[in-house]
């Protein structure tokens, strides 16, 4: 900071900077809603009325939201000076992953979905701020579900199986010799999914209380041809305590979402194998309260404020975590769960922390 700034004029000037920030992040989910991106990689470099064409919307709104792409360098232009209707946009092949690609490790355009949705529900959750009540997960809606699976698939296609699975000292063996593996809070299915593919041998089932989710997840099954058997309580009858006994359980980024995440975990210690393990994926925050924090830190109370926390108070009797959940905390929960043992894995795991919870 210069000697003419003060922190009023930093928070003015982030503040804007936030400002642009969301308004081209609906610029974003403008462009997949509507296919412009994928018309774009298909066929580019277009002109806004050939893009208009290819994606059936009107030219007028098609030259604006090239323009605004454009500017803000997700769009590159060939001849800049050209006449509006004659300018070439093109998407760079640098951010095809970002955008289009739903297993790239760099696809954060599922945040967009995620944005989209909590402004959808804003007014709910101010409510909730004034009664103490919270917002149903399913009040968020479908834009809301489809980007949480989608923002974590990349991670749960590939770094899950690869990286933080074969960290946990073995695991990979154990998953290899047929383990009944439960993936609580398994929302999409992905993980479930993934693992079953990598590991067939391995008795897997999902559990979520979103009745959405798990349809979502069996449709993706299917899709994927994997015989992975996905449960929702209220429609199938099943709980933890039915589905045990259970080698190993997943709740991979799950855990700060649960209304009541000592009952989960003490569920799982019941139906838990002795030599049983739980792995718990969740967000990779400080392990005390700082402020300022980090950018991940700011995410996640970000997150926490309009959606994690509000979807988690809609149940009464919540213990209310919010997202940022910190090693003191996991390891709280998991001793009072009976578990033995709770260890941060040694694993680079990017915005995830990994546990191993032993029985």
């Amino acid at each position: 900071m210069t000697d003419d700034q003060t922190p009023t004029t930093d928070l003015t000037q982030r503040l804007c900077d936030a400002t642009i920030g969301a308004l081209e992040l609906f610029g974003a989910h403008l462009g997949l809603t509507l296919g412009l991106y994928e018309a774009l990689d298909r066929h580019g470099p277009l002109t806004a009325p050939e893009l208009a064409e290819r994606a059936g919307i009107h030219p007028r709104y098609a030259q604006e939201w090239c323009e605004q792409q454009a500017v803000a360098g997700y769009l590159t232009v060939a001849s800049p000076s050209a006449g509006a209707e004659t300018i070439r946009f093109s998407l760079p092949d640098a951010h095809r992953g970002a955008l289009l690609d739903p297993v790239d490790g760099d696809h954060v355009a599922p945040f967009t979905s995620m944005v989209v949705a909590i402004a959808e529900v804003l007014d709910q959750v101010a409510d909730a701020y004034r009664t103490g009540g919270g917002v149903p997960y399913a009040h968020y809606g479908t834009t809301f579900r489809d980007g949480q699976g989608a923002i974590n698939r990349p991670a749960f296609t590939s770094d899950l199986v690869k990286v933080w699975i074969p960290a946990v000292p073995g695991l990979a063996a154990r998953l290899s010799e047929g383990a009944r593996v439960l993936d609580v809070g398994t929302g999409q299915g992905w993980s479930a999914i993934s693992v079953q593919a990598a590991w067939p041998a391995a008795q897997v089932v999902g559990l979520d209380t979103d009745p959405a989710s798990i349809a979502d997840a069996r449709v993706h099954a299917q899709q994927a041809g994997v015989a992975v058997r996905f449960v929702e309580p209220a429609a199938d009858g099943a709980t933890i305590a039915d589905l045990g006994p259970v080698d190993v359980a997943f709740i991979l980024e799950a855990l700060h979402d649960m209304a009541k995440p000592g009952e989960v975990l003490r569920a799982l210690r019941d139906v838990l194998a002795d030599d049983g393990v739980v792995v718990v994926v969740d967000e990779n925050v400080a392990e005390s309260f700082t402020a300022p924090g980090d950018d991940i830190e700011r995410m996640m109370y970000g997150w926490s404020v309009v959606h994690c926390l509000p979807a988690a108070m809609a149940e009464e009797g919540a213990a209310a975590t919010g997202t940022a959940i910190r090693p003191s905390t996991v390891a709280a929960l998991a001793a009072e769960a009976g578990f033995s043992s709770c260890e941060v894995v040694d694993v680079d795991a990017g915005f995830f922390r990994v546990y191993r919870l032993a029985a």
